[in-house]
């Protein structure tokens, strides 16, 4: 399936849903922490690696990120950035205004934002552990981007799928997307069912009783 239909049928889903997806196949992905930095729309997209890290000396360098997003030409992706220190910015209202003109979809940080007013007043979404007015520059630099990155404890590879919403942000490995998706799918059908049981007057004792979750697996 191409990664287009891939994005719609993951738009159509939550965080929650691809979590528990996750937890069912015994992988790795959901994080704890990183919420959006204002009341900004769900992300969903693939992902555009970059690693920053703190700089050493003073010499002068192409301010972080910026290499990435002047290179980006699809209009799918998301950059995570991890690597961020807590109380130092990854990003600002510049970077935000350029990644909105190259129509990237929203910026996830395993750090922090300056300048969030800046990305509300142009509706782009970014994710993170806090806000700062701290500046990075002459403190962080990137040391690397479309390479695997640890997020979060999390490990990312560059085109893996992401999804971030109000509840958290999640990874999903490209290889294993589609099968991931899929089983999401069935226990988004299967929870909704459950909720209409409980407004149907059904014991909730029975309605989620781990029985009913492994219906799930059943055609």
């Amino acid at each position: 399936m191409n990664d287009a239909k891939l994005l719609e049928r993951l738009s159509a889903l939550d965080s929650n849903t691809i979590s528990d997806a996750l937890d069912f196949m015994g992988l790795p992905g959901a994080t704890y922490g990183i919420r959006p930095l204002w009341n900004c729309p769900k992300i969903v997209g693939k992902a555009s690696t970059i690693q920053v890290a703190p700089k050493e000396g003073k010499t002068p360098t192409v301010h972080m990120l910026t290499p990435v997003i002047a290179e980006i030409e699809a209009d799918d992706r998301v950059l995570v950035i991890a690597g961020g220190l807590e109380g130092i910015s990854c990003w600002g209202d510049i970077v935000a205004n350029a990644a909105k003109m190259k129509k990237i979809r929203g910026t996830v940080i395993d750090g922090m934002s300056r300048d969030i007013d800046g990305s509300e007043a142009i509706d782009y979404p970014v994710f993170g552990r806090g806000v700062t007015m701290i500046s990075a520059r002459n403190r962080l630099i990137q040391t690397g981007s479309g390479e695997a990155i640890t997020f979060a404890g999390v490990v990312v590879n560059q085109d893996d799928l992401v999804i971030a919403d109000r509840c958290g942000t999640v990874f999903i490995p490209a290889a294993k997307a589609e099968d991931i998706i899929e089983l999401a799918e069935k226990i988004n059908a299967r929870q909704e069912a459950m909720v209409k049981a409980v407004r149907n007057g059904r014991s909730v004792a029975e309605v989620m009783h781990d029985k009913e979750f492994d219906q799930i697996y059943k055609k």
